[in-house]
């Protein structure tokens, strides 16, 4: 098993910075990549970036590229979501996966099997 812990949510304003921080423990040798979702309420979840370490790939949904950046301490089993300029509409509640049988797609919800508790972002106008 696996556990995943977010961190690093808050409140900011429009044009700001947050960093997410996802502690993953338990048996993470088996994780091969990790991505971050999130949900605003009435929304679906939706993938927001994800890498692969091992093969040196990231991925970014269209919305957030050139403002979001994935990287991957694997020292401390911790992956990180920095996030620059951030606009009202990225307000959510962002949650951390993970996963050990990759199928190519990187948003898709059934990639990851597991998944932490979520932490809260919102941008204010």
């Amino acid at each position: 098993q696996v556990q995943l812990v977010e961190s690093g949510g808050g409140s900011v304003q429009a044009g700001g910075s947050l960093r997410l921080s996802c502690a993953a423990s338990g048996y993470t040798n088996s994780i091969i990549y990790m991505g971050w979702f999130r949900q605003a309420p009435g929304k679906e979840r939706g993938g927001v970036a994800a890498i692969r370490p091992i093969v040196g790939m990231t991925y970014y949904a269209d919305s957030v590229k050139g403002r979001f950046s994935i990287s991957q301490d694997n020292a401390k089993n911790t992956v990180y979501l920095q996030m620059n300029s951030l606009k009202p509409e990225d307000t959510a509640m962002y949650y951390c996966a993970a996963g050990n049988t990759w199928g190519g797609m990187a948003f898709s919800r059934a990639e990851y099997k597991y998944w932490g508790q979520g932490t809260q972002v919102t941008v204010s106008s």
